[in-house]
């Protein structure tokens, strides 16, 4: 990529060799050290706050499959615009689910995408929850108990619905760039 990673001039800060590890995990991974990451970069405490987040919510213990919290990332994100987040976590989509149409159509509109109703139960979900979060009802979590998700498993949808909410917020407040290769990842 030529040009910024955001709009802002934050430079970077002094990286704990946690932080060091962490990038050459996920060079040796990912093959790239994400720009969110580098984004947070200037400052090691948000950034392993950030990423300590980010670990749980979307490798930890979950009733959710990884493609599941990903598609969550990803529906948040378009009704959001979130440029960043549509282009790394529709990137995951393609990976994950092996199915580059699946990526695109979440980009888009997962409603049309051949979903189980057990997806598009937890999707509609989280799209309520980014686009009126004050009108979430028992009846929506009763919506998703009777889809067949645990009372933990409603947890972790609105977990990873609210933190791409504040992940799309911050990226879209400084212009967050993606990664040049996300592009081609997964088609």
């Amino acid at each position: 990529m030529t040009g910024k990673i955001t709009a802002l001039d934050l430079g970077s800060g002094e990286l704990s060799e946690a932080t060091k590890a962490y990038f050459a995990k996920c060079e040796e991974k990912l093959g790239l050290v994400p720009y969110v990451l580098k984004a947070y970069a200037f400052d090691d405490k948000k950034l392993r706050a950030f990423t300590d987040m980010y670990n749980d919510l979307m490798l930890g213990e979950s009733g959710l499959s990884k493609l599941e919290r990903e598609m969550i990332a990803v529906a948040v994100s378009s009704i959001n615009h979130c440029y960043y987040c549509l282009t790394a976590h529709g990137a995951a989509v393609r990976q994950l689910s092996g199915d580059p149409l699946l990526g695109e159509m979440m980009v888009m509109n997962f409603r049309a995408a051949d979903l189980s109703p057990k997806q598009t139960a937890m999707l509609e979900f989280a799209v309520k929850l980014t686009q009126e979060p004050a009108r979430i009802v028992e009846a929506d979590r009763a919506a998703l108990r009777q889809a067949g998700f645990s009372d933990r498993d409603i947890w972790d949808i609105a977990s990873t619905a609210a933190f791409f909410n504040m992940s799309n917020r911050v990226a879209a407040a400084i212009d967050m760039r993606p990664n040049d290769e996300y592009h081609a990842m997964a088609r």
